[in-house]
């Protein structure tokens, strides 16, 4: 055999192994329905103690945030409007979100 016909038994052989591939394939393919309602419930079970963490994170971010202004206000600082607008804006960001995201999986 010639170089050039080995090539090309190895080259059709390929090719066909890629077809049959390519067409098998699709008879194992599964509807991803499943999957996601299983994803969306495995979220739910997760989000409530999920949501305490968020509240908790929240509540230590006030506090700081809390301390911080007080800190500033006594030392006669003229920022303290920016600063209570930013942790206020935080606060309110990590105590709204979840009760958005239980609405959205509800």
């Amino acid at each position: 055999m010639t170089y050039r016909s080995t090539r090309n038994q190895i080259i059709t052989k390929l090719f066909t192994a890629t077809l049959l591939l390519l067409a098998v394939a699709p008879m194992f393919a599964q509807g991803g329905a499943t999957a996601i309602s299983n994803a969306a419930n495995d979220i739910k079970d997760y989000w409530d103690p999920i949501k305490l963490i968020l509240k908790a994170v929240g509540g230590l971010v006030g506090f700081i945030g809390g301390l911080r202004v007080y800190n500033k206000w006594t030392n006669g600082d003229q920022d303290v409007n920016k600063e209570i607008l930013g942790y206020g804006g935080a606060m309110i960001f990590l105590l709204v979100v979840p009760e958005f995201v239980t609405a959205f999986f509800a």
